[in-house]
């Protein structure tokens, strides 16, 4: 990762992580042969260059916005909504991040509560530096807490009812974006 192109490396990042993900990065802009990229760090919004070279690159069809004022989630195609799912949002004292950020990873969570799924967002919350054992990334999961769906009730993460998890698991690929209003 580059600070600039042609630049310093500013820092290097592992591929695959360390769960066996691949590395995953929203583009914002190519540039002779360079790639700037949002990245999955903190601070929110984090950007970086990478040789154009050194990754793949690909279409999206989808995409995702959140409101936490309505708690709802909205899934869009090509820019036409396909469908609006109710949610859960962060409570006042853990919000959810607001900005624009992408989908990171997969996982099938083995912590009780997550659903049967959980993407992990190149968000950060904005006041817990660790949640759970990790760094505090905001995720996108099922819950095993139906009751809160429609309400801010969670540390920052966007929590879904397990059947609209599992529609998205399986449509959406790593590096979908995603806006939180």
């Amino acid at each position: 990762m580059y600070g600039a192109p042609g630049g310093g490396i500013a820092t290097t990042l592992a591929n695959p992580l360390p769960n066996g993900t691949p590395l995953t990065f929203l583009v914002e802009e190519t540039k002779d042969g360079w790639v700037k990229v949002d990245l999955a760090q903190r601070p929110n919004g984090s950007t970086g260059w990478v040789r154009a070279d050194a990754v793949t690159l690909r279409s999206l069809a989808y995409s995702l916005e959140a409101s936490t004022e309505s708690n709802q989630l909205s899934l869009y195609k090509n820019g036409d909504l396909v469908k609006t799912y109710s949610v859960a949002t962060g409570t006042g004292g853990t919000p959810t991040p607001h900005g624009h950020f992408y989908l990171t990873e997969l996982l099938a969570p083995t912590n009780a509560g997550y659903g049967p799924y959980a993407f992990g967002l190149s968000a950060f919350s904005d006041v817990l530096s660790s949640f759970g054992g990790g760094p505090g990334q905001i995720g996108l999961h099922g819950t095993d807490d139906a009751a809160s769906i429609g309400k801010a009730a969670s540390h920052g993460c966007i929590r879904l009812a397990n059947p609209d998890i599992t529609e998205l698991a399986q449509l959406l690929p790593l590096g979908t974006p995603i806006t939180i209003e």
